[in-house]
């Protein structure tokens, strides 16, 4: 939540979901030998609800597919407790907790 994004966006592979308004959301994917590691996804607040994070999430599963991985994954804080409750809905898999950079990570998976 405190990283550099203008340096981030230089380093890794961004999309962005746009309306009319402008931005609403973004994902940060990233490709690894045998999984898609969804390292980021946000939604504008005011467009939470929306489906705009639903888009974004079906966008990594079919970059998952579309770069031949059969697995994603990704990782939120424990204290983000509406993670926790929406991506098991979503189909994703809890695999883990741990300590991760100074964090509390709670680690999921999903297979495309």
């Amino acid at each position: 939540m405190l990283d550099d994004y203008a340096a981030y966006v230089l380093a890794h592979a961004e999309w962005v979901a746009e309306d009319d308004t402008g931005v609403v959301g973004l994902i940060v994917l990233l490709p690894q030998a045998d999984h898609l590691l969804l390292d980021n996804v946000a939604v504008d607040p005011r467009r939470h609800g929306q489906g705009v994070g639903s888009v974004l999430l079906q966008f990594a599963e079919d970059e998952a597919s579309r770069l031949g991985l059969s697995e994603m994954r990704l990782y939120t804080n424990e204290k983000m407790t509406e993670n926790l409750a929406m991506y098991p809905r979503l189909g994703w898999k809890e695999t883990g907790r741990g300590v991760q950079s100074g964090h509390n990570r709670v680690f999921f998976s999903k297979k495309v």
